[in-house]
């Protein structure tokens, strides 16, 4: 009488095709996380408790630092790559006030939403939300949620 065990093979999962897939499941997370961010410049935003949305499609301003030493201003117009200076922002910022008016409707106004680098002082975002408040613009600062 053989009483013997026999010697049992171990299971194991073939996991070679796995590093493929997950490489694949990274590379297009990481290519549709790029495509689906609509903010094109970087800069850094004031944090903020609470937040709220707007429905319209609104206008957006960045104003940001053109250089380290942050002596001067750089403002951007609907992720337009090119900057303006001040002078053209306010004839910008008319003409599209301009395009955006329905005389069927004039209580609605044309929203702009303030991309502002949180570097840039109270004074310097005055001087751009009174560009807006003097031809009638409604301006509402962009803020990331604080953590």
């Amino acid at each position: 009488m053989n009483l013997r065990r026999r010697a049992r093979e171990d299971a194991e999962v073939e996991s070679s095709s796995l590093n493929d897939i997950m490489f694949f499941l990274l590379l297009f997370f990481l290519i549709a996380s790029t495509l689906a961010n609509p903010n094109v410049i970087k800069i850094m935003l004031p944090k903020a408790k609470t937040t709220s949305t707007v429905q319209t499609k609104p206008l957006i301003l960045t104003v940001k630092f053109a250089d380290v030493e942050k002596t001067t201003i750089e403002y951007y117009i609907d992720n337009n790559k090119t900057p303006v200076t001040v002078e053209d922002l306010e004839v910008l910022l008319i003409q599209k006030n301009e395009e955006f008016f329905d005389p069927e409707n004039p209580d609605n106004r044309m929203n702009v939403v303030l991309r502002l680098d949180r570097d840039l002082t109270v004074q310097q975002m005055v001087n751009v939300m009174e560009i807006g408040a003097n031809l009638g613009i409604r301006m509402v600062l962009a803020t990331d949620k604080s953590r």
